[in-house]
């Protein structure tokens, strides 16, 4: 299969000619590396690095939540981290960057292919029930402008045959209009700074974001099942997302765990 490489210099020149063309400070694609998270964590030590964003052609150790593994062949899926200060937020709210990036990563994939992805809480993008992307965040830096890397992995051309879960699923799979990795990572590229830059300039207020969410997110209103840290098991209807970006089940609000949408039973 011919997977061909990042084209960088249009990457570039695409952000750059955008209406957010002036909010990324840096873009590099290296051939491979162990995880692009875990590189850009390691920057974020430096107060002055902000808005960078790193694509690996390929990743040795990519991980997604729950420390899961995230990998494919060379060039079968955009790999891509995104370091960036939030300067003045509540941390309380912190917990709302990654459904962002959801949100810009749907958006960019239905702009882009054609295809209706949605949201799965809290932040894996499905495809005919079949999971495209994931999203992973972590905290490289604290304070009051604290530094996030935000890590998003989408299959592009990945075959049956390459997936690394029955359950997964790729762009080439599903058939989509456009598979050029250069227009899908501006696309999500874009979409994540105009998202960012909206936020921001409401102050952090999640309201228009949390709209916006759950318009796309495909577990609220669904039976659930929470499988809890601890061993607890919680079932029931996701009747919405709160104030923090937690799922709530019922009565109760759920932050971490693995959640399945369980099919109604006639």
């Amino acid at each position: 299969m011919d997977r061909p490489a990042l084209d960088l210099d249009r990457l570039r020149s695409t952000l750059a000619a955008s209406p957010r063309g002036s909010f990324f400070t840096g873009i590099d694609v290296v051939t491979s590396t162990g995880s692009t998270n875990a590189d850009l964590v390691a920057r974020a030590a430096d107060p002055g690095i902000d808005r960078l964003v790193l694509i690996a052609e390929e990743q040795e150790r990519g991980r997604g939540r729950h420390e899961r593994s995230w990998v494919s062949p060379s060039r079968a899926q955009i790999a891509m981290s995104v370091l960036v200060r939030a300067r003045g937020i509540d941390p309380a709210v912190l917990g709302w960057l990654p459904l962002l990036t959801g949100v810009a990563v749907v958006d960019a994939v239905r702009a882009s292919t054609g295809l209706q992805a949605i949201l799965k809480w809290p932040n894996d993008i499905l495809v005919n029930g079949r999971k495209l992307s994931g999203i992973l965040a972590e905290l490289a830096a604290v304070g009051p402008d604290p530094a996030i890397v935000v890590g998003v992995g989408l299959n592009v051309t990945l075959t049956e045959a390459e997936l690394p879960v029955p359950h997964a699923t790729s762009l080439l799979l599903e058939g989509a209009g456009d598979t050029d990795r250069t227009d899908l990572a501006a696309a999500m590229l874009s979409e994540f700074a105009r998202r960012f830059t909206a936020w921001e300039n409401a102050g952090w207020d999640i309201a228009d974001l949390a709209a916006a969410y759950r318009d796309r997110c495909s577990t609220i209103g669904s039976q659930v099942k929470a499988e809890l840290p601890g061993g607890e098991v919680l079932t029931g209807i996701a009747t919405g997302v709160d104030e923090n970006g937690r799922l709530l089940i019922g009565d109760r609000s759920v932050s971490a765990g693995d959640v399945t949408h369980l099919r109604a039973e006639y």
